[in-house]
């Protein structure tokens, strides 16, 4: 008795493959997901596409890429928060630095000392 071939379009071929090299689920997996049989037709289907079965570096690569899309709302506002002090503290740090400027030149022109001595009594 003779097997059924069941043909799958380009378009749910592509999306196995998509789902195969985005996720970390086996191929077994996929199988019983999309319900689909054979042991080669996803790397037959890679193949078909000029997909390359991804090495150990890039799965992990993309493991920590998911883990960061999937941060939670409070990490979010971590990193905004983070941000926003960073750039508060540039603009300080230039403040800072505005206003040595302006002491030095003070202290050139005016020949005033502005800045406490480390030595000076009080």
């Amino acid at each position: 008795m003779k097997t059924k071939v069941k043909k799958y379009t380009d378009d749910f071929k592509l999306m196995v493959v998509q789902d195969y090299l985005s996720s970390d689920i086996s191929q077994s997996a996929l199988k019983k997901k999309y319900n689909f049989g054979g042991n080669k037709n996803i790397y037959n289907w890679m193949r078909k596409f000029g997909f390359s079965k991804p090495s150990e570096d890039q799965k992990g690569l993309h493991q920590v890429m998911a883990k960061e899309e999937q941060k939670s709302a409070s990490e979010q506002e971590l990193e905004l928060k983070i941000s926003k002090l960073e750039e508060e503290l540039k603009r300080e740090q230039l403040r800072t630095k505005a206003l040595n400027v302006m002491i030095d030149i003070a202290e050139r022109d005016l020949k005033v000392d502005i800045r406490k001595k480390s030595g000076a009594k009080r």
